[in-house]
């Protein structure tokens, strides 16, 4: 198996997969462990230099929720962290929103895919 490339920022992306996800609030290690390892799989097939970048991303989100919120992603109640979210995906700068969607993406691929899930 794949060691998760976003390890060192994991309490962030699962963060923002809960937001993307509700239902992955109350999900079992078996479903995130087969999400982290559907999301390393399909990270393995990109460049070094994109995995920094979503990495940076999720740092930068975690930060900018301290400084708005004073607490990261993960400290952040559901429905703040979704509207925090929901601001970026509609920020102005392209770059910004390629972000979020991509991470989200990411997190629908990871947990639609999965046989279990209906």
């Amino acid at each position: 198996m794949t060691p998760f490339p976003l390890a060192d920022r994991r309490a962030a992306f699962r963060a923002a997969a809960i937001a993307f996800v509700p239902e992955l609030g109350r999900a079992s290690d078996p479903v995130w462990d087969r999400l982290e390892g559907t999301v390393s799989q399909v990270l393995a097939a990109r460049p070094a230099a994109m995995v920094r970048q979503l990495r940076l991303f999720l740092a930068a989100l975690d930060l900018l929720s301290r400084i708005r919120h004073g607490r990261g992603l993960a400290g952040l109640d559901l429905e703040r962290r979704i509207a925090f979210l929901h601001r970026f995906e509609r920020s102005s700068a392209l770059l910004i929103r390629r972000g979020v969607w991509g991470l989200r993406t990411l997190v629908f691929m990871g947990y639609y895919t999965q046989a279990d899930v209906i």
